[in-house]
């Protein structure tokens, strides 16, 4: 496991982090947002689905759990697991969305799947500071998740 921080101070910059971010990504990426209501994970996913050019703009999955975004080479599925229990996920078709080698999974609190975490996940904590400051805390967990997270850091 890798580790490490990013601090950004407005809106703005979570966007701008995120479209760094998106431009490392291949497919086949798993990420794991955790943090508070009004941290900036769904921001995150706005840049990061701006910045690949997908079709739709993410709002909040809280309210229908899953969003699919398209390109003409890549899926990006946005999850809000929230309110799900553990069995509830296999309903959304998780497995699946992990099978395929061209998807970018973004899932928001993912506690009721901690025992289905793949083996190789990026998890980014977000946490409030003053004001729109916000504080990134990553950690990595696989060779991809590596490489995400180390080109992340050279890029800001």
């Amino acid at each position: 496991m890798k580790t490490a921080e990013l601090h950004t101070q407005s809106r703005e910059q979570t966007i701008l982090l995120a479209a760094h971010f998106a431009q490392l990504l291949k497919g086949g990426e798993i990420v794991f947002l955790r943090g508070p209501i009004g941290a900036g994970k769904t921001v995150f996913v706005k840049g990061v689905a701006a910045a690949l050019g997908l079709t739709g703009s993410p709002t909040s999955a809280s309210f229908s759990l899953l969003k699919e975004y398209r390109s003409k080479t890549m899926r990006l599925f946005h999850i809000d697991l929230f309110r799900l229990e553990e069995g509830e996920v296999f309903n959304l078709g998780f497995e699946e969305m992990l099978e395929d080698e061209h998807a970018i999974i973004l899932a928001e609190w993912p506690d009721p799947i901690a025992r289905m975490l793949p083996a190789d996940r990026l998890e980014i904590n977000f946490v409030l500071e003053e004001g729109d400051e916000r504080t990134l805390e990553l950690s990595s967990f696989g060779s991809v998740s590596d490489r995400l997270l180390e080109e992340l850091c050279k890029a800001v």
